[in-house]
């Protein structure tokens, strides 16, 4: 049904009251988006030291636990982006609706761009948080030395973990952080290491990175499908993780395996804990330009299932 003129004037009203107070770039939610995605993709990267403190402990099945430990709990804490992310997408798209209801293209564009701005600044602090905790890895080392030994002596997680919040713990723990050299970081041999694991390690951490942005940047891009287009990010992050399971932690488990039994170097593991880091950035970057190709492909996705009838 045709809208009358008075019901077009109140969209016309509407529409103006949206673009005064929403397109604004910064807000406290973008903030917390941003630390919660830096810590996140920050601690993801301090779970490598786990297979090189294996390797140093002798404990490997210990360290593959701790590992499995911190990616589980670091993917999950991503989920709570969601509570920032979500009021700025729902905003966004309700503008956007009311916005193509009045014919108002340029405004459209002008919320999708600003919102497309906010989500790469938040996949841009998940880049940022990698490359800090990669700094600290010889930090994140020894508290994997130090969570195995507590770990065997008391044979609970929890009392593992309570205890490294110990003043005395933390004191030797940031005590153990040494600043790597330029000159010892490029003695790391990348063609001791299996081309496929660094491959895929770029191309799943790329993809992880975008998995919730995307989604939600399908929803405004197309409103109408917009909890379809939501709801695929789950099936994107799941796809990621068997990836991941598939292609990248059994290759760095059987490394770790070789350098418990001989066949490899510590500075093999030490190589490889180094690589998986680097590419994990270069993946995060990589996701900036798959973006935008991500988020169409989730809302033709979406509009082809939300318009399939019967």
């Amino acid at each position: 049904m045709p809208l009358s003129g008075d019901h077009l004037v109140t969209i016309v009203t509407t529409t103006k009251e949206v673009v005064d107070v929403t397109p604004h770039l910064w807000s406290w939610k973008l903030a917390g988006a941003m630390a919660i995605t830096f810590i996140v993709q920050g601690v993801t990267i301090g779970a490598y030291a786990a297979r090189l403190a294996g390797v140093q402990t002798h404990r490997i099945a210990t360290s593959i636990s701790l590992f499995n430990l911190f990616m589980t709990a670091g993917r999950l804490a991503n989920l709570f982006s969601v509570v920032m992310v979500g009021p700025l997408s729902d905003g966004a798209g309700h503008a956007v609706g009311v916005l193509q209801h009045a014919n108002d293209a340029a405004g459209v564009a002008q919320f999708q761009h600003n919102f497309d701005l906010q989500l790469r600044l938040i996949i841009l602090a998940g880049t940022l948080g990698m490359i800090v905790f990669s700094i600290f890895l010889p930090m994140f080392t020894y508290l994997f030395r130090r969570g195995i030994s507590s770990f065997e002596q008391r044979g609970s997680v929890p009392h593992s973990a309570v205890r490294l919040f110990d003043p005395a713990v933390i004191a030797q723990v940031v005590k153990a952080q040494r600043m790597p050299s330029m000159r010892r970081l490029l003695e790391f041999d990348w063609r001791s290491l299996p081309m496929r694991m660094l491959v895929f390690n770029v191309v799943v951490t790329g993809v992880y990175a975008i998995g919730v942005q995307a989604s939600y940047y399908a929803s405004v891009l197309d409103v109408d499908a917009a909890r379809t287009a939501l709801g695929l990010s789950g099936i994107i992050n799941g796809i990621g993780t068997i990836a991941f399971t598939l292609f990248v932690d059994p290759s760095s488990s059987m490394i770790s395996d070789q350098a418990i039994h001989g066949r490899r170097t510590i500075e093999e593991v030490r190589a490889m804990v180094f690589y998986l880091s680097l590419t994990a950035i270069v993946g995060t970057l990589l996701s900036q330009v798959i973006f935008y190709p991500a988020a169409v492909v989730i809302e033709e996705v979406a509009r082809f299932f939300n318009h399939v009838h019967g």
